[in-house]
């Protein structure tokens, strides 16, 4: 299932690129195709090392961050899994997020401020979610859409100021520089909607299979959900350095910003119905509700 999605996702970027270029003729299609064709390839070898490259994810090694490796490994014995690449995302924000286009080329990302969070079994049942991710090999289809989702915002931001010197230009006169900002501006309002549609489409199936998984290999569903009720309180808290496009990749959906139009969609299933999963009941802490 997740091959069909990797390949409608690529397909998608085709034809809108495509779509786009067809707008100046044959010959923008024909570059449109080229352009559509690089970016594919980008997406599927290096989609992974973007999103880390993007939150200044570092690697670090096991002398470093031995409490994270061991868990990691632990956890890859179970699943045999090959051991991932671990790195540190230097912000105080709590989350966490694997990537990569298989699990030979995976990498777990966790943050300075998760590790100060969460005590050891918190932890594991964070990075055995992540892990989860891994083994349901639904990391290049999430790794993919962030790519396809900035570059249909990016598409969008190029057609508006491609339509804006195009009107401005001599051939065009009063309804084409009218009928140039129309379109334009109606890419900007659908390209970033379209983008938040595909991650919606994507995480929040995954995010329920991965907790499965995480609290299966573990064998302690509590402690996945204690980590995403205290996730989930103290990222309301610290915003996350980052991009919309890139939210669905983490355990939990990260405070990017008030002013985020990407804010208005939330691109996890509510946490209480993932500790409701989990445990029978929407709170570790709270009374449950009835």
């Amino acid at each position: 299932m997740n091959t069909l999605k990797t390949a409608f996702l690529l397909t998608a970027l085709t034809v809108l690129v495509v779509l786009i270029g067809s707008h100046w003729g044959e010959g923008g299609m024909i570059i449109a195709f080229v352009i559509a064709a690089g970016m594919n390839f980008f997406s599927y070898f290096y989609s992974d090392k973007l999103a880390l490259k993007m939150y200044n994810a570092q690697p670090v090694s096991r002398e470093q961050l031995p409490r994270a490796y061991d868990v990691v490994e632990r956890m890859t014995q179970r699943l045999g899994l090959p051991m991932p690449r671990i790195y540190v995302i230097p912000t105080e924000a709590p989350n966490a997020f694997a990537t990569g286009r298989n699990p030979k080329h995976a990498s777990v990302a966790v943050t300075h401020g998760i590790l100060q969070l969460l005590n050891d079994d918190e932890l594991e049942g964070v990075l055995a979610h992540e892990l989860g991710h891994v083994r349901n090999r639904d990391i290049l289809t999430s790794s993919i859409a962030a790519t396809l989702a900035g570059a249909i915002v990016l598409l969008a931001r190029m057609t508006w100021w491609a339509e804006l010197f195009g009107g401005f230009g001599g051939g065009g006169g009063g309804n084409n520089r009218r009928g140039g900002a129309l379109s334009a501006l109606a890419m900007m309002i659908v390209a970033p909607i379209a983008a938040m549609l595909i991650q919606l489409w994507i995480s929040r199936t995954r995010e329920y299979e991965a907790d499965a998984t995480g609290a299966h290999i573990t064998g302690n569903p509590y402690a996945l959900a204690s980590a995403l009720e205290k996730l989930d309180a103290y990222s309301k808290r610290i915003p996350m350095p980052g991009s919309p496009t890139t939210a669905h990749l983490f355990i939990v959906q990260p405070l990017l910003g008030r002013e985020s139009f990407a804010n208005l969609f939330s691109t996890h299933p509510p946490i209480p119905q993932r500790i409701q999963r989990l445990i029978g009941r929407p709170s570790v802490y709270g009374a449950p509700q009835r």
